[in-house]
């Protein structure tokens, strides 16, 4: 298997279950969460609430992330790795924080979910380093071993905070 076709795989893999989390993170209660607890009995996420206004903007934002990860396998798999970096830093990174109007969002989550979504952007933000080197080498495993902590940030919080 040619390393285009590896990279583009690992690509959707990685979005694909970072959809389907993301999906179930906002799927909304029917008071039945067997539907998105994967078999569990019930969902011991923790509710986080935010001001409807303030909610809405967040799950926005969220919705956005995910299309970023999407933009960047794509750039990622035509090897496009500055433009992968440029989407990590300005639209997950710590750059993009006063865009997602962070300040204001953290003041309504819990300790461990700012610390998550601090790990998650600064992860995104040492990703678009790597891509970057990886526009130098040629070799993306270091780019995609970073963006691997992306997701895994994005996983940790949808799997502990559901959003009210």
């Amino acid at each position: 298997m040619n390393s285009t076709i590896f990279r583009s795989l690992t690509a959707l893999s990685t979005f694909t279950v970072a959809c389907a989390l993301a999906a179930c993170a906002q799927a909304p209660s029917s008071g039945d969460h067997t539907a998105h607890t994967h078999g569990s009995a019930s969902d011991t996420r923790r509710f986080v609430k935010f001001p409807d206004e303030m909610r809405i903007g967040t799950l926005a934002n969220m919705r956005d992330h995910l299309l970023a990860l999407s933009e960047i396998q794509g750039a990622l798999a035509a090897e496009r790795y500055a433009e992968a970096a440029d989407i990590a830093e300005n639209r997950l990174g710590m750059s993009s924080l006063k865009l997602h109007g962070a300040h204001d969002v953290s003041k309504f989550m819990p300790q461990g979910m700012q610390d998550t979504g601090t790990a998650m952007h600064r992860s995104a933000s040492r990703f678009a380093i790597a891509a970057q080197n990886s526009a130098a080498t040629g070799d993306a495993k270091p780019a995609l071993a970073a963006l691997t902590e992306v997701t895994r940030a994005c996983v940790a919080c949808h799997a502990a905070y559901r959003i009210q």
